[in-house]
C-alpha cells in the first residue's frame, strides 16, 4: 500500500474576511512533491479555509490513489482535533466540511496529527498565494507558484544551518543530531531531485540513488522523531514564560469584565502590594531574565514593580493585551446575562462568538496569543521571561500548550497576581510547568 502524507493549510485576512487555501499531497517514502491545490475561496473564516484544505488534499490524494494509507499534517489544533473525533464540531460552517472530509477516504486509511506552524510553510504559501491571486481578481495558478521551490530552499537552508554533531561514540546527543542533520538533507534532496516537473502528479523513482536516499530518509525519521509527550534529551534550553496576571484593580473584587476596550483602571492598593510580594519573590528566585507586559495600565505597573525588584527594564507587546469585551466592559457577568443573554449564550457556546458590540472573540484571542507566542519564543530561545498579562491571555498560553479544547478556559481558575509558566522547547513542543500559585502572596 502506497503512503501519503498531506499538508494543508487555510486563511482569512479578516477572519472572516478574503480567503484562500493551500494543500500539499506527498510521498511518505521519498518526500518527492506529488501534487499541490489552493484557491481563493472569497470572503471566508480561518476555520472554513483550513478544512477547505483539508478537503482539498484529500481528493488530491485519492486522485493519485484511493487505497493510499494518508497521513494528514496540519497546524490547525481545531481541525485535527475534531477530524480525530477527540472534539465536537459544534458550528454549522463546519459539519459539512468535516463530512465532506471524512467520506474521501474510508475512515482506517487516513490518520491525523497536528503540527507546529512552521513545519506547515509549504501550504501555508500555497495559502498566501491564492489570497494574493484574490486581491488581484485571478484565481491561484499552478504554472506561477513558487511555494514548492521556497520550501525546498528553506529545508536546504535549514540543512546547511543544523549544528554539525560532535561527541564520544555512542553519545546520545550526538547521533540525535546526525539524524536529524540525515533527515534535513534528505528531504531538501529529495525536493531539489524532483524539482517542478513532479509536484502535480505522481512521480515513480527510478535508479538506486533515490532509493538509498529514501531509506536514509526513512531511518532519520525514525531516530529523529520525539514521542509524544517527551522531548529528545538535546532539545537545549527552552524558552520558559512565566506568566503573571497583573494585580488587582478596583473592579476585580467586583468580578466585572475588564478587557481592553474599558476604562482601563490603575492598581488599587491592594494591587500594588500584590505587585511588591510577586516582585520580592522572583528577585529570590533569580531566575527571570526579561520583563514583557501588556501596554494596558494595570499590567504596565505591575510589571513596573516587579521590574524595579528584578533590576530589568520592562517592554511592552501589544499581543498580551485583554480580550476587547465591547459592550460587557464595567459589567458583571449576571448584568450582562440580564441585558445581552442571547449575546452571552452564543459567547459561552461557539469560541467564534463575539461579546455584544463586536468585542474579540475567544478563536481571535487564540490565534493573536499563538502569534505573540511564537514571536516572544524565537526572540527569548533558551531564556526566562515575564510576560505580565490578563486573565484571557494567560489561560489561552495554557490552553494551547495543553492542547486543550476553548471550552476549557472557563474551567480555569487565575487570580490576581498568580503565576504560571510554561516550557518553549526548539522541537515545538510545550511543558505546563506551574499554574495559578499565589503562595508568594500570603503573609
Amino acid at each position: 500500500m502506497r503512503e501519503f502524507i498531506v499538508e494543508a493549510d487555510g486563511g482569512s485576512r479578516g477572519n472572516p474576511g478574503p480567503a484562500g487555501y493551500g494543500s500539499v499531497v506527498i510521498d511518505a517514502t521519498t518526500g518527492q512533491t506529488l501534487a499541490e491545490a489552493a484557491e481563493y475561496i472569497g470572503v471566508a473564516t480561518n476555520n472554513v479555509a483550513e478544512y477547505r484544505g483539508l478537503v482539498a488534499g484529500l481528493r488530491a490524494a485519492h486522485e493519485l490513489d484511493p487505497t493510499a494509507a494518508v497521513h494528514v499534517r496540519m497546524d490547525s489544533k481545531l481541525v485535527i482535533e475534531q477530524m480525530s473525533g477527540r472534539w465536537k464540531i459544534k458550528h454549522p460552517d463546519m459539519k459539512p466540511l468535516a463530512f465532506e472530509a471524512s467520506k474521501v477516504f474510508p475512515a482506517p486509511q487516513v490518520t491525523y496529527e497536528w503540527i507546529p506552524r512552521e513545519q506547515n510553510k509549504h501550504a501555508d504559501r500555497l495559502a498566501n498565494e491564492a489570497m494574493d491571486a484574490g486581491k488581484r481578481g485571478e484565481q491561484w495558478s499552478a504554472s506561477s507558484s513558487t511555494a514548492e521551490l521556497e520550501a525546498a530552499d528553506a529545508r536546504a537552508a535549514r540543512a546547511v544551518a543544523e549544528p554539525k554533531p560532535a561527541g564520544p561514540p555512542g553519545d546520545a546527543a550526538a547521533g540525535a543530531a546526525r539524524a536529524r542533520a540525515a533527515l534535513s538533507e534528505g528531504r531538501a534532496a529529495d525536493a531539489a531531485a524532483s524539482g517542478s516537473s513532479g509536484r502535480r502528479g505522481a512521480v515513480e523513482s527510478s535508479g538506486g540513488g533515490a532509493v538509498t536516499a529514501g531509506a536514509d530518509v526513512r531511518a532519520a525519521r525514525s531516530v529523529a522523531a520525539p514521542a509524544t509527550g517527551w522531548g529528545p534529551a538535546d532539545m537545549g534550553a527552552p524558552a520558559t514564560f512565566v506568566l503573571l496576571r497583573h494585580g488587582e484593580t478596583p473592579l476585580t473584587p467586583q468580578k466585572r469584565f475588564s478587557g481592553s476596550g474599558g476604562t482601563d483602571p490603575s492598581l488599587s492598593d491592594v494591587g500594588r502590594e500584590q505587585a511588591e510580594r510577586v516582585g520580592a519573590a522572583l528577585a529570590r528566585r533569580g531566575t527571570v531574565q526579561a520583563v514583557v507586559a501588556s501596554p494596558l495600565t494595570r499590567t504596565r505597573e505591575t510589571a513596573g514593580i516587579v521590574a524595579a525588584h528584578l533590576g530589568l527594564d520592562v517592554t511592552v507587546d501589544d499581543g498580551l493585551r485583554e480580550t476587547d469585551f465591547g459592550a460587557w466592559e464595567g459589567l458583571t457577568f449576571g448584568e450582562v446575562r440580564e441585558r445581552y443573554a442571547d449575546d452571552l449564550g452564543a459567547w459561552l457556546a461557539d469560541p467564534e462568538a463575539r461579546p455584544t458590540g463586536d468585542g474579540e472573540s475567544f478563536a481571535a484571542t487564540a490565534t493573536r496569543i499563538a502569534a505573540t507566542r511564537d514571536k516572544l519564543v524565537a526572540a527569548y530561545a533558551g531564556r526566562t521571561v515575564l510576560l505580565v498579562s490578563h486573565v484571557t491571555p494567560i489561560k489561552t498560553f495554557v490552553r494551547l500548550a495543553l492542547g486543550a479544547p476553548p471550552e476549557s478556559l472557563f474551567r480555569m481558575e487565575l487570580s490576581a497576581a498568580s503565576l504560571s509558566a510554561v516550557a518553549y522547547y526548539a522541537d515545538g513542543n510545550a511543558s505546563v510547568r506551574l499554574f495559578n500559585d499565589t503562595s508568594h502572596l500570603r503573609p
